[in-house]
């Protein structure tokens, strides 16, 4: 019993922390932080895989993404916020996302991952649907001719490439990244 209710606490503050955002007093002052973690994220991802620069500049579009995550026990969560631009237009569209899982676990996280849209319908579809991705599924970003790859509920097409993920972790960037049970939304507050 104690441990059922432990772990439906801390679901509800992992649910809690999906209302946290980028910080700032104005909506301008909010996107400006979320652009300036979109250049750190993006300055790194070049120095550590120069050749992202021109696979970003080529792609349909790309999203920068900023999550804290926690977990304890058997469940965890987290929240973030990032950002899509459509290449074509310029246009970005502010993002907000929220994780929720399961499993044996005790941490906290912070992590960035960038998202390379070679496919229009694609990003369209993360963009309008907000994309849940279900328990177990991933992307990986190969090193080498191999290109992207993914499994599990994620629907990728590895010989279209029409999606990259690179996942930015505190040890570094990560060939794969982990998208279970995470939902992205539009913020109705900055766009």
């Amino acid at each position: 019993m104690r441990r059922a209710l432990l772990s439906i606490a801390i679901l509800l503050v992992s649910i809690g922390l999906a209302a946290c955002g980028p910080k700032g007093a104005t909506p301008d002052d909010k996107r400006k932080v979320v652009r300036d973690m979109r250049t750190e994220t993006l300055n790194e991802l070049y120095k550590k895989r120069p050749e992202t620069r021109s696979k970003l500049r080529q792609a349909v579009g790309y999203g920068v993404f900023s999550n804290l995550e926690t977990k304890i026990m058997f469940v965890g969560g987290g929240s973030g916020y990032g950002l899509i631009v459509d290449n074509a237009s310029g246009r970005e569209i502010f993002m907000r996302m929220a994780k929720v899982h399961g499993g044996v676990g005790l941490g906290i996280q912070d992590f960035r991952a960038v998202f390379v849209f070679n496919d229009r319908d694609t990003m369209k579809r993360f963009i309008e649907e907000g994309w849940q991705f279900g328990g177990g599924a991933d992307a990986s970003a190969k090193a080498g001719e191999k290109g992207a790859a993914a499994s599990g509920d994620v629907m990728v097409d590895t010989k279209a490439k029409p999606m990259e993920i690179y996942q930015f972790t505190e040890a570094g960037i990560a060939l794969s990244a982990t998208a279970a049970g995470t939902k992205y939304w539009k913020d109705k507050d900055l766009n």
